[in-house]
């Protein structure tokens, strides 16, 4: 299936901004999962790309002008395998992602909640205690943000995407397996989840098994694949620092469309 991206971020700023940098991660590489058939990143200044330690693509634009706003705009085709049942693999040893972060601590109130679904490891278990965390914690926009930890988010009992991941991936961190963050887009026709989205993935039997926790979706057969990491952290999609500029407002438009 081939899909069109435009995800365009909007930065305004009460006073003129100088000297900034940003990490963009938001390049999509092909793999067995996904064909990148064309892709675009438009950001004023200079840029260069490189690759984390996690395999991610990621651009550094600088700006050594002044600007009172700015836009990131990311465009592109990808053909994704509507067939595929797993997760991407990479060269990096899953164990890594058994590491906690400061995002991803499990509370003990989590892990005795994860530990009635999850009584031995395997797939099945996982998928019930994903549907048990939605059911705990209701998808609720704008309840939550980035600096939300699992144990926040957990005991707030709501949040987006980004929260349904972090409580996911610190349980099983908690339960022994390995566990990843993983950033994207997300093919729905139902458009209420929709933004750069983010599920997780964990490490089963060899492979890795794709759980959306918002969408109770557990094949990732439509979604596109950006960068992975421990966190929201290691794959956000724009980071960076700046001198002057005031006080910044950010909004986004994403679209994510079915082409022939």
């Amino acid at each position: 299936m081939k899909l069109m991206i435009n995800h365009q971020t909007y930065y305004q700023y009460t006073a003129p901004a100088k000297n900034s940098i940003q990490y963009i991660k938001m390049m999509p590489q092909s793999n067995r999962h996904q064909e990148v058939l064309h892709w675009n990143i438009s950001v004023p200044g200079q840029n260069t790309c490189q690759k984390d330690q996690f395999d991610n693509m990621w651009m550094t634009a600088t700006q050594h002008f002044e600007y009172m706003d700015l836009m990131i705009m990311a465009q592109g085709v990808v053909d994704i395998d509507e067939h595929n049942l797993f997760g991407i693999d990479t060269a990096l040893d899953p164990m890594h992602f058994l590491q906690v972060t400061p995002f991803t601590q499990c509370s003990s109130e989590m892990l005795q909640f994860a530990q009635q679904y999850v009584t031995h490891i395997n797939v099945q278990n996982l998928q019930r205690l994903a549907a048990a965390i939605l059911n705990e914690m209701p998808y609720m926009p704008a309840t939550t943000t980035v600096r939300h930890q699992a144990s926040e988010s957990f005991a707030a009992k709501q949040g987006v995407c980004q929260d349904h991941s972090h409580v996911f991936i610190a349980m099983a961190k908690a339960l022994g397996v390995p566990a990843r963050y993983v950033s994207g887009y997300l093919f729905v026709n139902d458009q209420a989840h929709l933004a750069s989205h983010a599920w997780a993935e964990a490490f089963i039997q060899g492979k890795w098994y794709c759980f959306d926790v918002s969408n109770q979706i557990f094949q990732p057969n439509s979604h596109i694949y950006i960068a992975t990491g421990r966190d929201y952290w290691d794959v956000a999609p724009v980071r960076g620092v700046r001198s002057h500029g005031g006080l910044e407002s950010m909004h986004s438009i994403v679209q994510v469309l079915a082409c022939a």
